[in-house]
């Protein structure tokens, strides 16, 4: 579906410009990667922090309908990172909303809520979420403020626009960290099942925080994807983004390029993805035939066209054919080996300097198709119409390979007739055209240009960087998969101009197990008029821990009176005094 307008108009209504200052030092953002590095994995991250991590508890109050109890506690990353966080984003604000009596004794579940883009202190997630879940279905909340924002926002700092690409990053590693020592300290307090919660950037930086709890976490994402990379390079944030001073910072010093570009992974890449459809030239002519024979009123504009040779299956029949139609002068000059295999009626793999071949007969044929005036303005309407119906499904590769032998099989006229019919402007068919020099990467076909606003090869180079900076730093593939993926409901809004997902990886292979839920709606839409939505899925995962959470109980109960047991028979074997004597020495 078509991203929604409604979020390019809102995006475009807010002044705000995004990493004014640039990406930041260079020997920070080498520390981030390498520390990246230990945070995503659930073995190292877990053991990062110490169970009793101090917090200081600064304020309570009891409400008419619930108990606010507000603390901080220093943020982690500053003990393994220090220098990187400002001062006034050190200290980590937090809010607790409990009800004054849960609805049962052995289950006080307790949801972290996460800050997305612009939610500064803690009003808004307190009142349209928190409250709500806890009049609804009982669930104690968590509201963490995020760095950067409300009480942690540094001074130079206006609304929500970092300075820097590496504050997005030190962000999220506080947040990562920070959720861990809260989580630590629900538990300690007896306090569970515990659950992460957010939307947009808030729900992404959840997925990230929950990947690193070694224990059945509950986490309904919101509105976000399985990386942040879509976000700033193609969604409508990109817009907001202070691109003349990234490239300019970018070329300046050596080091962005020389080391630092080295050491991002960019996980769906979009600029060999798109253009390596030829890699996998596999269809049959059996296939093309079924699809011409779909394409009536296009056959039938197309008649002078012979297309015997389509319906030939007899491989050398259908080779002599097509020399009678394209004449002894072979149009396009293709080689005997490779003419064979377009026409031999079965599943083929092109070698490098065949599709080199294909690719430099596909740009002759599209000189002579831009000289060739003479097309009926009506005739091109028609096929133009035809050629939507024919992409329609997304079979981008299947178009290709009829583009590839029409165009070989055309004289001049026909040529223009059934090549427009396949759309082969020269827009779209460069699309399709394969690089040179990105021959030896095998990667299916993913996501399209970064930016088509970006033309020139520094501004794409600082694109990409970006990319693999966020893909490094922010992609789920490069974290550990959450302990229990039963207990994830991500939603989605189908049409979310804000978060991209088309080419990025799904979050369901990602994560087996998981759901994800789809809305008819754009990113703000679906903020304005799905709350609703969000703290239903949110109840519902709490629904599921719930019956695990209990059952984990009764285990740890029936383990302690197995011990408590035990302990009393030997006490009992040795002096002769009864087990419930031995229970109350015990405790």
């Amino acid at each position: 579906m078509p991203p929604s307008k409604l979020d390019s108009v809102y995006r475009s209504l807010l002044l705000a410009k995004f990493f004014c200052k640039g990406w930041g030092e260079p020997k920070n953002l080498q520390r981030l990667f390498e520390f990246r590095k230990v945070m995503s994995n659930r073995e190292t991250c877990s053991k990062l922090l110490p169970k009793d991590y101090p917090i200081e508890i600064t304020k309570e109050e009891n409400t008419s309908d619930c108990k606010i109890i507000e603390g901080k506690f220093l943020t982690p990353l500053e003990l393994f990172l220090p220098g990187l966080i400002p001062e006034e984003a050190k200290d980590a604000h937090f809010q607790m909303i409990l009800p004054h009596k849960w609805q049962e004794e052995n289950y006080k579940p307790i949801c972290l809520h996460l800050a997305g883009t612009g939610d500064h202190y803690f009003w808004r997630r307190r009142n349209l979420i928190a409250r709500p879940l806890m009049k609804e279905a009982g669930l104690g909340a968590i509201i963490l403020e995020n760095p950067f924002y409300g009480m942690r926002k540094p001074a130079d700092q206006r609304a929500s626009s970092l300075h820097n690409v590496s504050d997005i990053v030190v962000m999220g590693g506080c947040l990562i960290l920070e959720s861990l020592v809260l989580f630590n300290w629900c538990e300690k307090m007896g306090f569970g099942p515990l659950g992460i919660t957010g939307l947009s950037m808030g729900g992404h930086m959840a997925s990230l925080a929950a990947t690193n709890y070694p224990k059945p976490l509950v986490l309904v994402p919101c509105l976000s994807w399985s990386t942040a990379s879509s976000v700033f390079t193609e969604g409508v944030m990109s817009h907001s983004i202070s691109w003349d001073v990234l490239e300019t910072q970018y070329f300046a010093d050596g080091q962005y390029r020389e080391k630092l570009s080295k050491m991002v992974t960019i996980v769906d890449d979009s600029f060999i993805a798109g253009k390596l459809f030829i890699q996998n030239f596999n269809q049959s002519m059996k296939e093309l035939k079924e699809d011409i024979k779909d394409t009536k009123q296009l056959t039938m504009k197309a008649e002078k066209i012979n297309l015997s040779v389509i319906n030939e299956t007899n491989p050398e029949i259908a080779k002599k054919k097509f020399l009678e139609i394209n004449g002894k002068s072979n149009k396009l000059n293709l080689s005997e080996e490779l003419l064979n295999k377009l026409l031999s009626g079965q599943r083929i793999e092109l070698t490098a300097s065949e599709i080199n071949e294909l690719n430099e007969k596909i740009k002759i044929a599209l000189k002579r198709l831009k000289k060739d005036k003479s097309l009926d303005k009506n005739k091109n309407e028609i096929v133009e119409e035809q050629a939507k119906l024919t992409i329609n499904n997304g079979d981008k590769k299947s178009v290709a390979d009829k583009a590839c032998l029409q165009s070989d099989t055309s004289t001049n006229e026909s040529s223009t007739v059934i090549s427009s019919a396949y759309n082969l402007s020269k827009t779209k068919l460069m699309n399709y055209l394969v690089p040179e020099e990105k021959l030896s990467v095998s990667v299916p076909a993913k996501r399209q240009k970064l930016d088509i606003s970006k033309t020139n090869w520094w501004e794409k180079e600082s694109l990409q960087f970006m990319r693999g900076m966020m893909d490094e730093c922010t992609h789920l593939k490069n974290f550990s998969v959450p302990y229990d993926t039963s207990l994830i409901i991500a939603v989605c809004a189908k049409d979310d101009a804000y978060v991209p997902r088309e080419g990025c990886s799904n979050l369901e292979d990602i994560w087996p197990g998981a759901e994800v839920r789809y809305l008819n709606a754009g990113h703000v839409s679906a903020y304005v008029l799905h709350q609703k939505l969000f703290r239903s899925s949110i109840i519902e995962a709490f629904e599921r821990s719930k019956k695990l959470w209990l059952e984990e109980k009764e285990r740890e109960k029936e383990k302690e009176n197995r011990a408590i047991t035990y302990c009393g028979e030997i006490y009992a074997s040795r002096f002769g005094n009864e087990t419930k004597h031995t229970k109350e020495l015990i405790y």
